[in-house]
């Protein structure tokens, strides 16, 4: 192999390399849940898993409702050079009366539950979560 060889094939290692690090890394997390509200289950509820991003919007990653018993599951995955920050947010009108708009609870997941692959295999079991509760930082949210 010539030297101008060589260094041909490491000009286009290092590209790839650094390529990759600007595009970052898929990265993934998954969470499920019961949702409750007082003594009954909370179905139909909106619930959205975003990656959290401080500069620029939240990337949605997946969305789905709770069913008829407020069981609700959800994964999804990034691209991003540091690590993700995911979050739930659950929009639900549990003892809400009838205030405009929704009830919108956030929930950040635990970095243990994000993972380097694209689908994750390890889910953060949220439990059973009682809407008609006041969390700390609610708000309300009405374009979801």
């Amino acid at each position: 192999m010539t030297c101008h060889q060589f260094l041909s094939i490491f000009i286009i290692f290092i590209s790839k390399s650094y390529l990759s690090e600007a595009i970052g890394r898929t990265q993934s997390t998954g969470v499920t849940g019961k949702l409750i509200c007082d003594d009954g289950p909370a179905a139909n509820v909106l619930i959205k898993l975003y990656e959290h991003d401080k500069l620029t919007p939240d990337e949605l990653m997946d969305s789905t409702t709770t069913d008829s018993d407020g069981n609700f599951k959800l994964s999804g995955s990034a691209d991003e050079i540091s690590s993700i920050e995911p979050k739930i947010n659950i929009y639900h009108d549990c003892n809400d009366g009838i205030k405009p708009c929704q009830r919108r609870v956030t929930i950040f997941i635990p970095m243990s539950y994000v993972q380097n692959v694209k689908t994750p295999s390890k889910f953060y079991d949220l439990g059973t979560m009682q809407l008609s509760a006041v969390y700390p930082d609610e708000s309300r949210d009405c374009l979801h």
